[in-house]
């Protein structure tokens, strides 16, 4: 029996579509989902949780409820409204569905969603605030905001996190078109305090957003942040500064998901560690789909080993589904002190401290000048150098 091979136009055209249909999922991310099921317990051996101290997160991923919160500071501007909304309302105005278990557990525990609207149009040179507290590490507690930017809007956005507490949440923003943000997460704990955090930004068309996460206390710090855009022109700028100390785990995790044609990414992160035992983990995953013809991405992570004992990992990661980009790239290093540095210091008469303490702020003050939040420029600088004070600077 002979085979007949249908070669008529539209047949060829059937096949083609099949074997050119968009990939959904990406090895580099977990599919996003609501459903708890879709999210199973880790038990570390996944390629996302292999670097986590998951005993160090005292019970957060088993989902215990609690009606536990954090003490809330704001200070918003003229126009901008506060109010508490459903989960499902959350999804109805274009949050980004968890795609890890943290992230699934906070909107399932939280009992609703924070919402901050920001009007259309709106533009004001005083910064959106939130201040989040925690009494206690022995508080649970469970977190979901929403800031929804109107179309052609500005506003800069700072949310900072001091205290203690295990604190799970996820916090989403969904930017207007043409609007241009700038965010910075600031997590400022005391040493004993867990926190798994995700940051999801829907960019809109030709908007720009630039996201900077800071992280410097904290006995275990597991921050996602996630782009993906909804239209042609959009712009990320992904900046991060973390500093670990002895026994601390500091972890950031982005995943930027190219998904419209010719728009933008550019990561920056560096952090700085010292301490027996101190543990930084850096993983980068942009994804270029098949639609995003013309885009540009580029990564980078910078490490500064201050001292022995430490250890930092960095995975910078790039899945490219289309030749026709304008540019993709990704560089990582990690290191101790530049000797022609401090070479160069100590030859006109600066001490050896007084010359570590120099390279350390010249290798974070670019960083934070980028974030180009001058409140907190000064605030930033200064507790880079009582981290400093903690060792390098011990004694001296």
């Amino acid at each position: 029996m002979t085979a007949t091979i249908d070669t008529t136009t539209p047949a060829l055209d059937s096949v083609r579509d099949a074997l050119e249909v968009e990939r959904v999922e990406s090895h580099l991310n977990p599919p996003p989902s609501y459903d708890l099921a879709d999210h199973p317990v880790p038990t570390g051996r996944e390629e996302v949780w292999r670097f986590t101290p998951l005993k160090r997160l005292r019970g957060i991923l088993d989902g215990e409820a609690s009606e536990s919160a954090l003490a809330t500071e704001t200070s918003v501007p003229a126009g901008v409204e506060i109010s508490t909304i459903t989960a499902e309302r959350a999804r109805e105005l274009g949050e980004l569905p968890p795609n890890e278990r943290p992230a699934a557990l906070a909107v399932a525990n939280a009992g609703g969603a924070t919402l901050v609207d920001v009007p259309a149009e709106f533009t004001s040179e005083e910064p959106l605030v939130i201040r989040l507290k925690g009494g206690s590490v022995d508080d649970l507690v469970w977190g979901h905001l929403l800031f929804r930017i109107g179309a052609q809007a500005q506003v800069t956005i700072v949310l900072e996190h001091t205290g203690s507490a295990r604190y799970c949440t996820t916090t989403s923003y969904v930017v207007g078109d043409g609007a241009h943000v700038n965010i910075l997460s600031l997590q400022d704990w005391e040493d004993d305090a867990v926190h798994l955090g995700r940051d999801a930004i829907r960019v809109g068309r030709d908007a720009s957003v630039r996201h900077a996460a800071v992280t410097f206390g904290g006995d275990v710090v597991r921050m996602h942040a996630n782009v993906e855009y909804a239209g042609p022109g959009g712009e990320a700028e992904l900046l991060g500064l973390y500093f670990a100390d002895e026994g601390q785990h500091i972890e950031h995790r982005l995943f930027a998901d190219h998904n419209a044609p010719k728009t933008k990414s550019n990561v920056v992160y560096k952090g700085a560690l010292q301490g027996d035992g101190a543990h930084t983990v850096w993983i980068g995953n942009v994804l270029i789909r098949k639609v995003a013809e013309g885009i540009e991405t580029y990564e980078e992570n910078r490490n500064l080993v201050l001292t022995d004992g430490c250890q930092a990992d960095s995975v910078p990661n790039l899945e490219i589904e289309t030749g026709e980009i304008a540019g993709a790239g990704h560089a990582s290093a990690t290191a101790r002190f530049d000797d022609e540095q401090l070479f160069y210091l100590r030859s006109r008469g600066v001490s050896e401290k007084e010359a570590q303490r120099l390279v350390v702020h010249g290798f974070f003050n670019d960083l934070i000048r980028k974030i180009d939040i001058p409140m907190v420029e000064d605030q930033l600088r200064e507790t880079v150098e009582t981290e400093l004070a903690k060792n390098v600077l011990k004694d001296a």
